[in-house]
Order: C-alpha cells, then sequence, then structure tokens
C-alpha cells in the first residue's frame, strides 16, 4: 500500500512547487499610508480598526530598525507587496476553493489531515484565507474557529476587547508592521469548560514573489476550557527575498489550558520575523512547540506571561540550521505573580554553514513570591563551519523563589559514531540517529501523526551530512 505524505513530510521538492495563479487583486509594491488605507477599505473594516491600523503604521515608521540579531538592514520593505488575494471569499467546503488554490493545498495533504485527526481546519495563500472549517458539533458547543478577518465582521466585541492587549504595536517594529497590514489569520475562541478533544490546524502558504504575509492570529481560552492549536507553514522558493511577519496572541484565562504547536518550514528565500505572546492567568497552563527548520532568517521567541497566580508555562522549540540558515530563536517567561512556574526548554542543530542562536529570558517581577523558573539549552554542532550561541538572561527581582539554568554546546561524539557503526550503520545513517533521539523530547510531545512527519524531516535535512 502507498505510504501518503501528509503535510509535515518536508520534503523540499516538495514543497519548492508553485501554482501558476491568476490573482483577483495584487497590490504594486511598496508601502504607504495609502497601502494601509486600502487595505482597510477592501475589508470594509469599521473605523476603529482602521485608526489602530494607521496608528501602527506611524509606530512602524518611526522605529528604527533593531541593532541586536542578525543584520536586517538589506530589508527592502518597498520591494514587496503588502496585499494579494487568490480567492474572493472564505469558502467552508473544500469544493467551493478555487481550483489551483485548493490544488495547492492538496498537494500539502490538507484536506486528507483534516478528515483524519483535525478537529477543524484553515488555510491561508497570501494574503487571504481560502478555506476554513469547525466541526459541528463544537460549533453547537460555541466553539469560534474562523479567520481573524470573518472575527471581525461577526464578532467584533472581542476583537475590539483582546486585539492588540498581548502584543501591542509598540512592541517592536515588525508587531507595529503587522498591526498596520495584517490580513487573515486565525480567530479561537473556547467557551467556558469546553475541551476540544482534537488540535484545530492552520496552514500558511506564501506561492508569489516578492510577498510580505502578515496574518493576525488571536486565541482566547474561557475559564476551565482547552485547546490545541497547530500551525503550519512552508513556501515556493524564488530568487527574491519574502517576509512573513505574523503576531499572535494567547489569552489563557483562569483553569483553561492552551497548546500550541508550530512546525515551520519556509523556504529559503523568506524572512520569518514573528512576534507571538500569551497571557496566562490563574491556574492556567500554556505550552509552546516550536519547531524552526526553513527561512533565511527566523527571528522567534514565544513568551509566556505569568499574570495569575499558580499559572504554569511550559516551551519547548527545536531549531534546525542547515547551510546559509540563521535561525535565532528562543523563549522568553515573564512571571508577574506569585507561585508561577515555567521550564524553558531548547534543542538546536547546526549543519554546514548554518547558525542556531538560543535567546532566552526568565524574568520574576517583585511581589512574585514562591516562583519557580528552569530554562535548558542544549546545542549540536554537525560540521566544522557550523555555528551555536547560547544567550540567556536571567532578572530576579524577588528573593523568594527558585530558578535554575543549564546549557550545553557540542558536536556530533566520534565514540557514538563508532559504536553505531561498528553495529553496521553508514556514517550517515549513525549521524541521522543521533539527531534523532537530539530531538526525541520534542517529537514524543507531538500527536502521532506529526511526530512521524517531523522525524521524516529531520531524515531529509541530514542527508549528505558527513563526508
Amino acid at each position: 500500500m502507498e505510504n501518503k505524505s501528509s503535510f509535515l513530510d518536508i520534503n523540499k521538492k516538495q514543497y519548492d512547487f508553485r501554482e501558476d495563479i491568476i490573482y483577483l487583486e495584487k497590490f504594486a509594491n511598496g508601502l504607504s499610508r495609502e497601502v494601509v488605507e486600502r487595505i482597510s477599505k477592501i475589508k470594509n473594516e469599521p473605523e476603529w480598526m482602521l485608526k489602530i491600523r494607521l496608528k501602527a503604521f506611524e509606530e512602524f515608521c518611526k522605529r528604527p530598525m533593531q541593532n541586536w540579531g542578525p543584520d536586517l538592514s538589506h530589508i527592502d520593505f518597498n520591494s514587496i507587496t503588502y496585499f494579494i488575494s487568490p480567492n474572493e471569499k472564505v469558502a467552508n467546503n473544500w469544493d467551493d476553493v478555487p481550483d489551483k488554490v485548493k490544488k495547492t493545498f492538496e498537494k500539502l495533504g490538507i484536506p486528507e489531515s483534516e478528515r483524519k485527526f483535525l478537529a477543524g481546519a484553515g488555510a491561508m495563500m497570501e494574503s487571504t484565507t481560502a478555506y476554513h472549517k469547525l466541526r459541528d458539533d463544537l460549533t453547537a458547543k460555541g466553539v469560534i474557529f474562523c479567520d481573524t478577518d470573518t472575527a471581525l465582521k461577526e464578532h467584533p466585541e472581542l476583537l475590539k476587547k483582546y486585539f492588540g492587549t498581548v502584543v501591542p504595536m509598540s512592541d517592536n517594529k515588525f508587531a507595529a508592521l503587522n498591526t498596520a497590514v495584517w490580513s487573515g489569520g486565525s480567530f479561537v475562541y473556547v467557551p467556558k469548560n469546553v475541551k476540544i478533544d482534537l488540535p484545530l490546524q492552520a496552514y500558511f502558504r506564501i506561492n508569489a514573489q516578492n510577498v510580505g504575509q502578515f496574518e493576525r492570529t488571536l486565541i482566547i481560552v474561557d475559564e476551565g476550557a482547552e485547546v490545541h492549536y497547530i500551525e503550519g507553514c512552508s513556501a515556493a522558493s524564488y530568487s527574491s527575498d519574502s517576509l512573513h511577519s505574523a503576531v499572535v496572541e494567547v489569552i489563557a484565562l483562569k483553569d483553561s489550558r492552551v497548546r500550541y504547536t508550530t512546525l515551520q518550514n519556509w523556504s529559503d528565500n523568506v524572512y520569518n520575523l514573528v512576534t507571538k505572546r500569551a497571557h496566562a492567568y490563574e491556574n492556567s497552563y500554556v505550552e509552546w512547540l516550536d519547531a524552526n527548520i526553513g527561512s533565511a532568517i527566523t527571528m522567534k521567541y514565544p513568551s509566556v506571561y505569568l499574570k495569575g497566580e499558580y499559572a504554569k508555562a511550559n516551551i519547548l522549540s527545536v531549531a534546525f540550521a542547515n547551510s546559509g540558515q540563521i535561525q535565532d530563536a528562543g523563549s522568553k517567561a515573564i512571571h508577574f505573580a506569585p507561585n508561577t512556574s515555567s521550564t524553558i526548554l531548547s534543542k538546536s542543530i547546526s549543519k554546514g554553514s548554518g547558525k542556531t542562536v538560543f535567546r532566552g529570558l526568565v524574568q520574576i517581577m517583585k511581589g512574585a513570591y514562591n516562583s519557580k523558573s528552569f530554562m535548558k539549552c542544549d546545542a549540536l554542532m554537525i560540521n566544522k563551519e557550523s555555528k551555536s550561541d547560547t544567550i540567556p538572561s536571567l532578572k530576579i527581582n524577588e528573593e523568594d523563589v527558585q530558578v535554575g539554568h543549564e546549557a550545553t554546546v557540542g558536536k556530533v561524539g566520534e565514540d557514538q559514531l563508532f559504536y553505531l557503526m561498528s553495529r553496521g550503520l553508514s556514517e550517515n545513517d549513525a549521524v541521522s540517529l543521533i539527531v534523532g533521539g537530539f530531538f526525541k523530547q520534542f517529537t514524543k510531545e507531538l500527536p502521532l501523526e506529526y511526530a512521524l512527519e517531523f522525524n521524516k524531516l529531520i531524515e531529509l535535512e541530514m542527508k549528505d551530512s558527513v563526508g
């Protein structure tokens, strides 16, 4: 029986395809106040959202490019198109999605994945969402899962209450940019005490050249509710650059549980510069599972602000930098309330001329007594040319706390290789096996279908890794 691939089987050749799509709307390259106004007008947005966009555009213009981390000075914001749409409306049936858009997502395995193991699915290409669907029984319980543009029309009271409260436009230059030109993304609301048994999943795809994708995701999990949200990302490969600059805001209210999983495989011409943050209230539990494989440069630091007593955060991230890539990733846990706890675990591998950087921050504010945090980062380098840096930071403003940190940076051990090769494995297979074991702590947290495909991804990335 043929073994079909799912959307997480990250084979570079499989994902580098592109469709010759005739776009219904495509802005000329360049960013201006008029572009921001035109985006809002096309979407027929309320006046209050336009005001937010224009204020954010001013914030973006006045902020200089950041002077830390990878060099971003060569990003030309005027070489990018800020709105490009392949579809007229959001469909809730795959048969209603435009043929070439549907063909793209069929190649990525989205419809098959939805049928097999998802409670709901969304698919976004370029600037607009093509498809969104939630199981009928969850709709009956009051769960909302739709694209953020639809949420603005159908649930404006929730958008007005929460939009920009977790990641304000003033947070950083790229958060301001997203707030000014955002389009698409996912909106999730889970009512009190509703527990969603299967994941909700969204997939973000860039097909065109010189595109900016700026989805906005807002997840609100009410008291006692539970949800697992998964996002996947990929892009066609071009010789010129595209920009992905998303903002994710998660609100975990009292006694709720949220897991947010990202499996990112942008092509090597995409700059992936995103801001992801959660507010965790009393006795809530927030998990980030974050995998970064593709892109030219990734800068991403999923964060949890522990704002309620007994709130917990668990952040597990992995990064794989192949030749020519920089994966600058990490996590932040900020303790505002007493009796809160956090765990940060990072695993990174660099191969060829690739570079990984771990940036981790644990901050315990005054008054957050009896808080506990542990941060660990492990880095593995495959070749002499590969590089890895670890940059942890601990800021402790309270005495009655427990905080620990560990870091290891190393290379594949010769003893390990000798042992495995003496059992009949080739050197390449031996290195791949070691790498798979290195990432085991991450893969064991994934649903089975995703873990299998993540392992395939690593095998593909490890081909010809020695010699």
